[in-house]
């Protein structure tokens, strides 16, 4: 296994990182472990142009044509 040494933290996180190490059971290098593993284990996002690409046949274009009514609008603010 690797070893990651992560300098310039600042204290404050330090002090977060060992009461949710504690909170939790763990030492801190553990806790550590286990939210980069939470981190970085989690589902790649996908992107817009990926879902589209994804997205199935719903028609043809022809479906989506406007159609031109003849019909008078009626004028509501009048």
């Amino acid at each position: 296994m690797a070893n990651l040494l992560v300098r310039g933290i600042d204290d404050q996180l330090v002090k977060a990182l060992k009461a949710r190490a504690g909170a939790s059971g763990r030492s801190a290098e553990a806790e550590h472990r286990a939210i980069l593993a939470a981190a970085l284990s989690r589902p790649r996002k996908r992107s817009f142009a990926e879902m589209v690409a994804d997205m199935p046949p719903v028609g043809t274009d022809a479906d989506f044509e406007r159609v031109s009514s003849e019909a008078k609008v009626p004028r509501v603010f009048d």
